[in-house]
């Protein structure tokens, strides 16, 4: 059985815990999802595992049935743990899910921040009515998922219960939309865009997706199981955004104006920088060799140089020179684009 499965059928069984005058084992067996097992000694044993866990399960004798249920002011308890400081906290973290408005995601921290403000006495008293007087949030670019809540809703569902999906997706890269059947990994959000990596059965590996390029999709009664060896984290490690490619050892050197404003952010996980006593400042990493590297170090404009390797520095260099040979107004909106993210920085 797979762990996901077990999680998120107690994830519905917590929920029915919570009726005030608690749910008998058949109730609560009847309540789960026709798609999830529905045996009552499958009921019992998660009910064990969730007291184990902590959870303040009691049971009870009523008209001769026995009721589970949450221990009398447990829920109380739960709301009222959330400080004035805490709320306002996660209202905070509200501004920073607006990309996936209108997704399970969003929907659900809304639920749970409505629950928590309900719970502490004169909230507007104790906190500030306008946040942005205190701390404000720029996103940046992002795309929006509202018109795609159907399509991620689908993806977790088949994650979580790791089934295969059919879907149309629409390649970028060929110009094509075909028919695959994926294998979903995980959903990953990074760079202001959502992501599916699973394997696709078509190519035969395991693939990106962009979320919103994927024109319908339908979960299968196809089970799957992750490899072992797979590891997520490792298999995105050398993008400097989302591409993959091969990885190879990069050193840069930025001119004094420019190391004003890299040396505090962290631009990849593998980056070492080193200070100069002129002033600049010599950044080593590791990350994939690809078209996306190539612009990413363009975007620091004349501020950088590419000491090593030689390959990428002739590439970075041919490709300045193909802008310094488009018409000039397209590339007057190619350096306005690279002025306004200095200025952002």
């Amino acid at each position: 059985m797979p762990r996901n499965d077990q999680m998120i059928r107690q994830l519905h069984l917590l929920r029915e815990l919570e009726s005030l005058c608690g749910k008998t084992l058949r109730e609560l067996t009847r309540a789960l999802p026709a798609d999830y097992s529905r045996h009552e000694r499958t009921v019992r044993r998660d009910l064990e595992a969730l007291e184990a866990a902590g959870f303040p399960l009691i049971t009870e004798k009523i008209n001769g049935q026995v009721r589970w249920r949450f221990i009398d002011g447990y829920r109380n308890t739960l709301a009222l743990g959330f400080s004035p400081s805490e709320i306002l906290a996660l209202r905070l973290t509200r501004q920073l899910l607006a990309p996936l408005e209108g997704t399970g995601i969003q929907e659900s921290l809304q639920s749970a921040l409505a629950k928590a403000e309900a719970g502490v006495p004169n909230l507007e008293e104790q906190t500030p009515r306008q946040l942005p007087a205190i701390f404000s949030f720029n996103l940046g670019s992002h795309k929006s998922y509202t018109s795609h809540k159907a399509t991620i809703a689908t993806l977790t569902k088949a994650t979580a219960k790791l089934h295969t999906v059919q879907m149309r997706y629409f390649s970028a890269a060929r110009n094509q939309t075909t028919r695959r059947e994926v294998s979903p990994y995980r959903l990953w959000y990074t760079n202001g865009a959502l992501y599916l990596i699973g394997y696709c059965h078509l190519r035969k590996d395991v693939r990106m997706f962009a979320v919103e390029r994927i024109k319908s999709v339908t979960l299968t009664d196809h089970p799957f199981q992750i490899p072992l060896e797979f590891d997520i984290e490792d298999y995105v490690k050398d993008a400097i955004g989302i591409m993959r490619g091969q990885p190879i050892k990069v050193e840069l050197r930025f001119n004094t104006p420019t190391t004003a404003w890299v040396k505090d952010r962290i631009w990849h996980p593998t980056q070492a920088l080193t200070p100069l006593k002129n002033g600049e400042l010599t950044m080593t990493l590791t990350v994939a060799d690809n078209r996306e590297l190539v612009g990413w170090i363009l975007s620091f404009g004349s501020g950088v140089r590419v000491m090593q390797p030689a390959s990428l520095r002739q590439a970075v260099r041919q490709e300045a020179k193909a802008i310094a040979d488009q018409p000039e107004e397209i590339k007057g909106q190619l350096l306005n684009v690279s002025s306004k993210r200095k200025r952002r920085a």
